[in-house]
């Protein structure tokens, strides 16, 4: 079974419309094990109890953001070891480093290719 068809990933964003852009690129991918989360609170909560292979997270979300969730996923013993892509579109070299320090596996700038979104993902999970 291929990387693609095994490979379970989480997309959290507040916004509808960037789930759906980020799901559909997903999917051109082949990659179909997709859940969605609409705050990095609810997604912190399931990820605790159903944790994931990869997490795909906007940055700029209201109450907790998407190095918050990062913070708090390195911080659990059952999701410490989940792969971490932010997808934002400021990536200001200060972001980047707080990013890094966190233990953020990879950065997307939106908007995206799904090339572009393919080669971040294979960067930390490998070949899909």
């Amino acid at each position: 079974m291929s990387l693609k068809q095994t490979l379970r990933v989480m997309v959290v964003d507040d916004m509808s419309v960037s789930r759906g852009l980020l799901t559909q690129a997903l999917e051109e991918m082949g990659v179909w094990n997709v859940d969605a989360e609409s705050s990095a609170q609810s997604a912190l909560t399931r990820l605790a109890a159903n944790p994931v292979h990869l997490v795909l997270s906007d940055y700029n979300m209201p109450g907790m953001d998407g190095l918050q969730l990062l913070h708090g996923l390195r911080q659990n013993r059952t999701t410490q070891r989940i792969g971490f892509i932010l997808v934002t579109g400021t990536p200001s070299p200060a972001l980047i480093e707080q990013g890094r320090r966190l233990g953020l596996n990879n950065m997307v700038k939106k908007p995206f290719s799904t090339a572009q979104l393919k080669q971040a993902i294979e960067a930390v999970v490998g070949a899909l």
